[in-house]
């Protein structure tokens, strides 16, 4: 009998269209002791779908990047607004994602999952292990809620340069970055659980070679690290699920029993009342793959945000939203 494997999904947001394909996807699948089995790339959801059926095995756990369910037509997620929350300190904080948006790829993915008889893992139902099962997470939560990773006080920048330096020291002063966060990501091997970055040729050159200054280059590689990242969530939240959070438990589940959930790595200062850990109780598993849930005593949604729910945010001069000392950094790979 194959083993579960871990499969992580950097996911372009915006799906191909006639004329423009989809930007890159990052891909990474890891088994239990944290080999890479398989890392790249693929342009576009049915690329994608057809890489996860071709590496998920029954009870193989998949970690998407991406807004997966969105029920709400406007405004932002619960889930969203409790990234803030949790892990602002360290200067994270969450793209609103709705309905209302043109680009939903993790939607399109997690419906394409389910037709293929994978269930939507929201945190809160039993996971089940004959069958895969997928969820949303948020690389930047397992960067600053892992202590392994060694980010105590603030997440790493490795996306956006530093627009405070000057002009010319901006990219290579992200390639640092970069090349400090894989050589943490590399020291993985002796976590539990592990991460073996060098395991396969592909993410290998991630350790072997220096982060690139050119922008394109840069986006590739940056890709493929968060692949990685999110397969090594997948591993922690079935592996280790005392170290998770899902973010979004509380709100009212849809007509099929989900929940719009981010399930994040997260240490003890960093846990939110009432959030439930990975650790999730039973729960029937219907026979279109959706668990059964009755949305809690009352049923009813809970948010911190104003009058309708949204977090402010004055979207600074590169676009990234800021509320208080926390940016919405999870930029959608359109």
């Amino acid at each position: 009998m194959t083993s579960p494997r871990f499969l992580g999904i950097d996911l372009a947001w915006r799906d191909s269209s006639p004329g423009r394909p989809a930007n890159e996807t990052g891909l990474a699948v890891i088994d239990a002791d944290g080999t890479v089995l398989d890392a790249g790339w693929a342009r576009g959801v049915d690329e994608v779908e057809v890489w996860i059926a071709r590496w998920a095995t029954p009870g193989s756990s998949i970690a998407i990047d991406a807004p997966v369910l969105v029920p709400n037509a406007t405004g932002m997620r619960p889930s969203e607004r409790e990234v803030a929350r949790a892990y602002g300190r360290w200067h994270v904080s969450a793209n609103a994602s709705s309905a209302s948006l043109p680009w939903l790829g993790g939607r399109t993915l997690g419906e394409r999952l389910e037709a293929r008889g994978m269930v939507y893992d929201d945190g809160v139902a039993e996971r089940p292990t004959d069958r895969s099962s997928f969820f949303e997470c948020y690389p930047y939560t397992t960067l600053v809620g892992m202590a392994e990773l060694g980010y105590e006080t603030r997440r790493p920048r490795y996306k956006r340069p530093d627009t405070t330096l000057p002009l010319g020291e901006r990219r290579a002063a992200r390639a640092a970055v970069c090349d400090d966060l894989i050589a943490r990501m590399a020291s993985l091997e002796t976590a539990t659980p592990a991460l073996r970055v060098a395991s396969h040729p592909v993410s290998r050159l991630l350790v072997d070679e220096p982060s690139p200054l050119v922008d394109r280059a840069y986006k590739h590689r940056e890709d493929l690290l968060d692949a990685l990242l999110c397969a090594w969530t997948a591993s922690i939240r079935v592996q280790a699920p005392e170290r998770v959070q899902v973010l979004g438990s509380d709100t009212r589940p849809d007509e099929r029993g989900r929940r719009a959930t981010i399930i994040t790595p997260a240490r003890d200062s960093q846990r939110l009342a009432g959030t439930g850990t990975g650790e999730t109780v039973s729960a029937d598993v219907g026979a279109d793959g959706t668990p059964r849930a009755d949305g809690g005593a009352d049923g009813a949604l809970r948010a911190d945000g104003g009058v309708d729910g949204a977090l402010r945010a004055d979207g600074g001069a590169d676009g990234a939203g800021r509320t208080g000392t926390a940016r919405y950094d999870r930029s959608p790979s359109t």
